[in-house]
C-alpha cells in the first residue's frame, strides 16, 4: 500500500481537484483556454427529463465551419467526467478529435435521484444521449463517431455498440463487465452468496418504495492503510487509493463522505445483466485494451472472445500495467493513447 500512495503521493497535489478551475484531477489537466490549444467546454444537455453534466473537448485551433471527427467517453464506475475519462478525452482532443466526456445520470454533477443509482439501462442510455448530443455540436461530422469506454463505462459502451450503428467503431480500456462482478464477484469469487444478496437487494428496493432510507453500498470514512492492504484484489486496492487520495472528486459516489458508490437496489438491475449478453450484435471494428497484470483482464478476454459479429477486432495487452495503472501512469496512458489514435486514424 505504501508503494501504491508513494507512487502517486508526488502527483497529489498536482491532480487536486481544488487546484483546477474546472476541477479535474489528471496530470496536464487543462486549466484556462488558450489560443492554439485543446479546449474544454462545461456543457448541461436534457436526456429522460435529467440534466447531464458534460465536458466537450474541441481540438487545438479549432473551427466551427470545419468538420472533424467526434468521440464518446464513458466514464468508469463510481468516477466522474473529471477523471480518467477526462484525460483520454483531452488527450485525443489533442490528436483532432472533438470529444465529449459525460457524468451519468444519477451520478457526479449530472440530475437524478436517488444519487448514485448505478442501472445498466441508464448507463447505457447515457452513450446514446451523448451521441445525440455531440452529433449536433458545431463542426462534428456524425457519420466519424467514435466511443470509448473505461472500467464499467467500457461494459457499458459494448452495450451501447450493439444496437447504436451511429459508432462507427469501438474500444474499451480495462473493461468491467459490472453485471458479472455484482452477480458472481469480482474473480467468480461470491458465488455462494448470490440469492442472499439478492434478497438484500429486494428488501433495499422495498425499503425505498416504502419512502425509507436509501441503502448504499460504499460511500463512508476513507479506508485506512490496514484496510486497503485487507482488500482481496488489486484493482480495489490500487482504486481505493485512486478515488479516496489520489485522484479523488467529491462528485464521485467513490470519494471518502459520499452518499455511496451506488445503491443497493440498483443490484436487482445490475446481476440480471452482462456486458456480453447479445455481443455478437457488435459489427463495427472492436478495440479491447487492458493491463497484462490487470487482475480485471479475465472480463476483457472473456468479452473479445464472445464478439464474433465483427471480423475487425484487436486485443491490445499493455506490457506491465494493472487495472488501474492504465488510469494514469503516464507510459501506461502513452501506450493505450498510441493504440486508440491509430485505430480511430484508421476507423473513423
Amino acid at each position: 500500500m505504501a508503494a501504491i500512495v508513494g507512487a502517486a503521493g508526488g502527483e497529489a497535489l498536482a491532480d487536486d481537484y481544488r487546484k483546477n478551475p474546472f476541477t479535474l484531477t489528471y496530470q496536464g489537466a487543462i486549466t484556462k483556454n488558450e489560443p492554439g490549444k485543446v479546449h474544454i467546454h462545461p456543457v448541461k444537455y436534457k436526456l429522460g427529463g435529467l440534466d447531464i453534466a458534460a465536458n466537450v473537448y474541441t481540438p487545438a485551433n479549432y473551427d466551427p465551419k470545419k468538420t472533424y471527427p467526434a468521440i464518446v467517453v464513458a466514464h468508469p464506475n463510481g468516477g466522474v467526467k473529471e477523471q480518467v475519462a477526462g484525460l483520454y478525452a483531452q488527450r485525443l482532443a489533442e490528436q483532432g478529435y472533438i470529444t465529449i466526456a459525460m457524468d451519468a445520470a444519477y451520478q457526479g454533477g449530472s440530475g437524478g435521484e436517488p444519487r448514485n443509482t448505478d442501472k445498466p439501462a441508464y448507463r447505457t442510455e447515457d452513450i446514446h444521449g451523448a451521441a445525440d448530443f455531440i452529433t449536433r455540436y458545431a463542426g462534428v461530422d456524425a457519420e466519424r463517431l467514435g466511443l470509448l469506454g473505461v472500467c464499467g463505462g467500457g461494459g457499458y459502451s459494448l452495450a451501447a455498440a450493439k444496437t447504436d450503428k451511429r459508432f462507427k467503431s469501438v474500444a474499451t480500456l480495462s473493461m468491467f463487465n459490472s453485471g458479472r462482478v455484482r452477480r458472481n464477484g469480482f474473480a467468480d469469487a461470491q458465488l455462494a452468496t448470490i440469492q442472499q444478496r439478492l434478497q438484500q437487494a429486494s428488501a433495499a428496493r422495498a425499503q425505498e418504495a416504502a419512502g425509507g432510507k436509501v441503502l448504499y453500498i460504499g460511500g463512508g470514512a476513507a479506508a485506512t492503510d490496514a484496510q486497503i492492504a485487507a482488500m482481496p484484489f488489486e484493482m480495489y486496492r490500487e482504486g481505493t487509493a485512486y478515488y479516496e487520495r489520489t485522484h479523488g472528486h467529491p462528485n464521485s459516489g467513490a470519494y471518502p463522505g459520499s452518499g455511496g458508490a451506488y445503491t443497493v437496489s440498483s443490484l436487482l438491475d445490475l446481476m440480471r445483466w452482462d456486458a456480453t449478453d447479445q455481443i455478437a450484435l457488435i459489427s463495427q471494428p472492436l478495440l479491447m485494451i487492458a493491463g497484462s497484470k490487470a487482475d480485471s483482464l479475465y472480463m476483457t478476454e472473456d468479452a473479445f472472445a464472445k464478439a464474433t459479429g465483427t471480423q475487425d477486432k484487436e486485443l491490445f495487452k499493455i506490457d506491465g500495467a494493472t487495472h488501474i495503472e492504465t488510469y494514469w501512469v503516464p507510459k501506461y496512458v502513452d501506450a493505450a493513447l498510441g493504440k486508440l489514435t491509430a485505430f480511430y486514424m484508421k476507423t473513423l
